[in-house]
């Protein structure tokens, strides 16, 4: 039996060594969960001819949308684990698993990190027509009146609605959730006064505030952003806990060979810091970065156990 084993791990270990040594030799399909226009497809439609340069191979990019990414996820999840079909996530997909009931994947387990991408901050504003003005504003009135201040989405799920979930719990306020199908209807309705207050992506939100259609209340992020500098994070502001970031990345399915994995974190580092891929992502409302396979790991799994936690504790989930 000892024999049998030892065996089957020295083949194993010469498939993968084989495997490693051709690689590539036929067309990468870059998955994206979503629909195309959306941060992830700009990332991986950027990247994916300059890959394709790089590593001498075609590389497609197919939108797989539903579920709020789970679909597309679950077919990288499941598919063979040759470096030929990747992944375009962010960590929406660490909220969706567990926002969904009977996700058949784990997007801890049955991935492989390859590389970050880019990030976007997230800016709380709040409505001039609701009189709030600061974030000690905000909290000082819900507060008060536990209930009365609203907040939109654009949708159960979204960054939007996890990211003042999280404010939230943090604070410790109650605060009602008026969600919409889509992010139209949403800014609509915090510009015209009929919600009070919400998180926008900082390039979106800053423009308003510069016209003084909103107030800005506190960005998002671990750090003050470049396009609203004079906007102090929530954390100066003395919230602790709640980074908002949302982060893209790369991956591919679990148990793909290590120099695999490395030879694309290699490529796509070079990638994101060309000059014009840093413009298009920055034109995008994207800031460029890219990060190490374990770096990336690490990201993961905190923010997975992060979010989950905000699900539960808030009772959240989607049919």
């Amino acid at each position: 039996m000892k024999i049998r084993v030892t065996l089957a791990g020295l083949l194993m270990a010469l498939s993968t060594f084989s495997l490693a040594q051709v690689w590539p030799a036929q067309t990468i399909k870059i998955i994206v969960p979503f629909t195309p226009g959306t941060g992830m497809d700009t990332i991986a439609r950027t990247v994916a001819p300059k890959l394709s340069e790089r590593l001498g191979q075609p590389v497609v990019v197919q939108n797989v949308p539903g579920a709020s990414g789970n679909i597309g996820a679950d077919n990288v999840a499941k598919a063979n684990p040759d470096g030929y079909t990747m992944l375009m996530g962010a960590n929406t997909m660490l909220m969706a698993a567990q926002l969904y009931k009977n996700v058949a994947f784990n997007p801890v387990e049955d991935f492989a990190s390859v590389s970050m991408t880019a990030y976007g901050t997230l800016m709380l504003v709040a409505s001039p027509k609701s009189g709030i003005k600061s974030m000690q504003e905000l909290i000082a009135l819900a507060k008060a009146k536990p209930g009365f201040v609203n907040y939109g989405s654009p949708g159960i799920g979204t960054p939007h609605h996890m990211a003042m979930e999280l404010f939230k719990s943090e604070t410790q306020l109650t605060l009602l959730h008026v969600p919409y199908k889509g992010t139209s209807g949403f800014v609509q309705d915090i510009l015209g006064g009929e919600l009070m207050v919400g998180f926008l992506p900082v390039h979106v939100a800053q423009n308003f505030v510069s016209s003084g259609k909103l107030i800005a209340l506190a960005v998002g992020g671990a750090a003050r952003h470049p396009v609203a500098p004079g906007v102090a994070t929530i954390q100066e502001l003395g919230v602790s806990g709640v980074n908002v970031d949302i982060w893209y990345a790369f991956f591919v399915p679990a148990k793909v060979p290590a120099p695999v994995i490395n030879r694309l974190n290699t490529e796509i580092a070079a990638i994101i810091k060309l000059p014009e891929v840093r413009s298009l992502l920055t034109n995008a409302g994207l800031d460029a970065m890219s990060s190490t396979s374990m770096e990336l790991s690490a990201t993961l799994r905190k923010d997975y156990a992060r979010w989950g936690s905000v699900i539960k504790r808030n009772g959240i989930e989607i049919d």
